[in-house]
């Protein structure tokens, strides 16, 4: 029994960039004080199509690096009003950003078509996130408000020669501000609809020549805007607040940054709207109705609104902290880099998880934790007279990854069983019924045998408000039951007397999963410069990486006793009601000792994985003209295997399975072939224009897909991503800049897998779910001067989504999606020639736009989807001063 059975287009591309300085050879990457000087410009060249990125570890111009870059200065990612790293998507168009169940654990990144999704932190990201240079192990991690930004940086494609593990599809690397050798700082403010404020700042300057201080720090607000239809509450609001101090050591030779942080939060998120219901839905209606309360709220998704059980909610509280060490050293001609982090990440969490008006099941103090701790080293420098750009380096990672779930039982668990098989057995035998309602666990009266069996036979109908046992029509109709059962016997007796239901707060007490990661690397990434025009870039990587599992899980549904149990009552009964009929044997069971809370697997396990790959680059660049490069490259990526840290992903002897084993969780590797062919151009400073065309082959793509009852880890034999990548950057004076991007993905599983009997079922062939084909974006900003030292600021930028499928059922069918749609965000305001001076209006999504950001089929209620709404409109104002 498999867990499954269980249950336009021609537009271009964003480069971003102010006007940094441009480059004549490649630097060091991590040299603090060369970073900051990139970022400075000259009085006669302070504008124009350049930007300095560090994609290859090495500070180069963004058009003379043989990769797929787009890269986002401070100036642009404050136009925008991108708060943290997803809202990038704005801006990239082959970046993909959603968030689920939680936007501490469900956050997912996608670049190329390829990512992350679901709420279980033992499946890793596939794109790496990288703030300082330091790797943050899960996306929802990287989702923290982001201090003030120098820039960022979407590498796409496998990024794993030198950005390390988990990179099978690109990368996102974010440099914010260096301490300055000059006193200065800022203070913000902001005010806007849904009562939300913010006020951040910081503060900078000297302590001696050498050494610098920076502090950051804010705090914002926002009421919820997911109104629940049952109270006065409202879920999706915001409330969070950060600290970041840093001290930059640096003389001519050596440089020391250290960065502490702090980030907290205590929101209520995530709520989750109807998409559409399916037959489940008058039960859930009609229990929470006897209650006075709404079951599912049945207006349009674009409401906002949801029925959230009274005594349920979905309260969020993350602290994440760490600490940061990066040293980097001249050794005569080479450069020392040497990164040191520990991170410490944790998020408490309750969950109404029926996603309804009534208390069928909750979480309750789910809690997750992350320790990290990361060391890289890197050498590098030049040979034979700049011929060979060399690089050498180690990585270290040890990692300790706790679970600990809590899926338990509401006080209309039984209820609901007993009200949702009573109208599937009432039903005509056409339609799947028995013509009669029955229950199980006694939610509603029952009434005497005597009185069961005159209504049968056309005497007195059955009071009013009774339903027979299901026990008690089998009796009532099976001779060999009568005959083995007299009336007075223990069987009659138990035939006769409801199941012992479950308890309110049963269910998980608790699982417990720890995983305990050890991967190291050494890796080294040459550049053979063979003419001035032609270059070839070698790469390898050596990865190695062993995961340790220990998992006890401890589950007391009460309702489980009569499936596991060996009370030979129980057994005939049990055997009467599957031969009567399998799927009500089967229903019964997943709604009443579902495998996510059966104690069927308590117990204590073990396991352990190791494995160790070789990943690795090529590159050849050959620059046209001084302008124009181009490109071919071979990529190789890989993204470790691991655990699905569930209960529910044990395969059950009930429904015919082998039992829990701890290799029930494990999953297995994927692996990438990425070829690309791409050029370059500048033709002039006004304008660049740049493509890229990639073909990535996946062995053992690594999806997450919601099976029923919970998420569970499928590798794909085989899948493939390939498109187009086209940008621009478009000045033709210094106030006006454009920067347009498009992109066509094709990705899809292949059309050879087998999918039968898995959730994948008859999704071969088809574009990854919630992955737009065509992809544009469009920023415009626009600073016409008004005095000597004041312009006006105009903004806008645009993202269209073409149509996708975000969940289609077993037939290939898309339940839940979105048609093509475009977002737009603008802004307006003056400031002074340095910014230093801000005062704008802003506005978020200005057409009030709505689409799914995701969706999933609601457990337990077949044919009912749910849906994660798009934000509404918002808009306010904001006032900044620096000096």
């Amino acid at each position: 029994m498999t867990k499954f059975q269980l249950l336009a287009a021609t537009a271009l591309s964003m480069v971003a960039g102010a006007s940094p300085t441009i480059a004549q050879t490649a630097t060091p990457a991590t040299a603090p004080a060369a970073v900051q000087s990139e970022g400075t410009t000259t009085a006669d060249d302070d504008w124009g199509n350049e930007i300095i990125v560090t994609a290859n570890r090495r500070a180069e111009p963004i058009q003379d690096v043989p990769i797929a870059v787009t890269a986002v200065n401070a100036q642009l990612l404050d136009d925008a009003g991108i708060r943290d790293i997803r809202g990038l998507e704005q801006l990239a168009p082959s970046l993909q950003t959603t968030t689920g169940q939680s936007s501490a654990v469900s956050t997912s990144l996608s670049i190329r078509g390829v990512g992350t999704a679901g709420d279980n932190p033992g499946f890793e990201p596939a794109v790496g996130v990288f703030i300082d240079g330091v790797f943050r192990s899960r996306a929802g991690i990287a989702i923290a408000e982001l201090p003030e930004v120098e820039r960022v940086e979407v590498l796409r494609g496998p990024q794993g020669t030198l950005f390390g593990r988990n990179t099978s599809a690109g990368a996102l690397s974010v440099t914010t501000a260096l301490p300055k050798f000059d006193l200065g700082g800022y203070v913000e403010g902001e005010y806007g609809n849904f009562d939300a404020y913010e006020l951040k700042g910081a503060l900078t300057g000297p302590v001696s020549e050498q050494l610098a201080l920076r502090l950051d720090g804010g705090y914002r607000k926002r009421d919820g805007y997911i109104e629940d239809v049952n109270s006065d509450r409202a879920f999706n609001d915001i409330n969070r607040w950060y600290v970041r101090g840093q001290a930059l050591y640096d003389t001519s030779a050596f440089s020391f940054r250290l960065i502490g942080d702090y980030y907290k939060t205590d929101e209520q998120c995530c709520g989750v709207v109807s998409g559409t219901r399916g037959a489940t839905a008058p039960a859930i209606q009609a229990i929470a109705a006897q209650q006075g309360r709404i079951g599912i709220y049945t207006g349009a998704p674009s409401d906002r609104r949801m029925a959230a059980s009274p005594n349920r909610d979905y309260g969020e509280a993350v602290r994440d902290w760490g600490v940061s060490g990066e040293i980097n050293a001249d050794i005569g001609d080479l450069k020392l880099t040497s990164i040191s982090a520990y991170r410490d990440f944790r998020v408490l969490r309750n969950q109404d998880i029926d996603y309804s008006g009534i208390d069928r099941a909750y979480r309750d103090g789910y809690r997750s934790s992350l320790r990290d701790i990361t060391q890289e080293v890197r050498l590098q420098g030049q040979l034979f007279d700049g011929k060979l750009d060399f690089l050498v380096g180690g990585f270290y990672l040890n990692e300790k990854l706790q679970l600990r779930d809590t899926v338990r039982l509401g006080n209309d668990a039984n209820r609901y069983v007993d009200t949702l098989l009573a109208g599937v057995l009432g039903q005509p035998a056409s339609a799947g019924g028995i013509g009669r309602q029955a229950q199980f666990f006694g939610s509603f009266n029952v009434p005497t045998f005597t009185q069961l069996v005159t209504a049968l036979r056309g005497g007195a109908a059955l009071p009013t408000g009774t339903v027979p046992l299901f026990g008690q029509l089998l009796y009532a109709q099976s001779p060999q039951l009568q005959a083995a059962a007299p009336p007075g016997s223990a069987l009659f007796t138990y035939l006769n007397t409801p199941l012992t239901p479950n308890v309110a707060g049963q269910g998980n007490n608790n699982d417990d999963f720890q995983v305990d990661t050890n991967a190291f690397a050494l890796f080294t990434h040459n550049i053979v410069n063979i003419t001035d025009q032609l270059s070839l870039t070698l790469g390898l990587r050596y990865n190695y990486e062993r995961k340790e599992l220990a998992a006890s899980v401890n589950s007391n549904p009460s309702a489980c006793g009569f499936f596991l149990g060996n009370d030979p009552r129980a057994v005939t009964y049990r055997n009467a009601i599957r031969t009567a009929s399998p799927a009500l044997f089967q229903n019964l069971f997943l709604l009443s000792c579902n495998p996510a809370v059966s104690s069927e697997f308590n117990g204590n396990y073990t396991h352990d994985r190791s494995e160790s790959r070789l990943t690795g680059t090529a590159k050849l660049a050959y620059k046209l003209t001084p302008d124009i490069l181009g490109y071919a490259s071979y990529d190789r990526g890989f993204k470790s295997g691991g655990y699905n840290l569930d209960q529910a992903s044990f395969d059950t002897t009930v429904l015919g399975g082998d039992g829990a084993q701890a290799t029930d969780l494990e999953f297995g590797a994927e692996t990438v072939d990425s070829y690309e062919l791409g050029f370059k151009t500048s033709v002039t400073r006004q304008f660049s224009f740049n493509a890229a065309f990639f073909y990535q082959k996946f062995k053992g793509l690594q999806s997450l897909i919601f099976a029923g009852n919970s998420f569970v880890v499928q590798n794909v034999p085989r899948s493939t991503a390939k498109g187009v990548e086209l940008e621009s950057l478009i000045q033709p004076i210094r106030d006006l800049t454009f920067r347009l991007g498009y992109t066509l993905l094709d990705a899809s599983y292949d059309a050879d897998n087998d999918f039968s009997g898995t959730p994948l079922q008859n999704q071969q062939g088809r574009q990854f779910l919630n992955q737009p084909r065509n992809v544009v974006t469009v920023a415009a900003t626009w600073q016409p001067r008004l005095t000597g030292t004041l312009n006006a600021l105009f903004h806008v930028d645009m993202r269209y989504n073409s149509d996708v499928s975000i969940v289609r059922d077993g037939t290939g069918t898309t339940t839940v999606g979105n048609d093509g749609y475009p977002l737009l965000n603008g802004k307006i305001g003056i400031a002074t020639d340095d910014r230093r001076k801000q005062l704008e209006f802003f506005v978020e999504n200005i057409t009030n736009q709505y689409y799914n950001i995701s969706g999933f089929a609601i457990p337990e209620q077949t044919g009912t989807y749910g849906v994660y709404p798009a934000m509404p409109r918002l808009y306010g104002v904001r006032a900044r001063f620096g000096f």
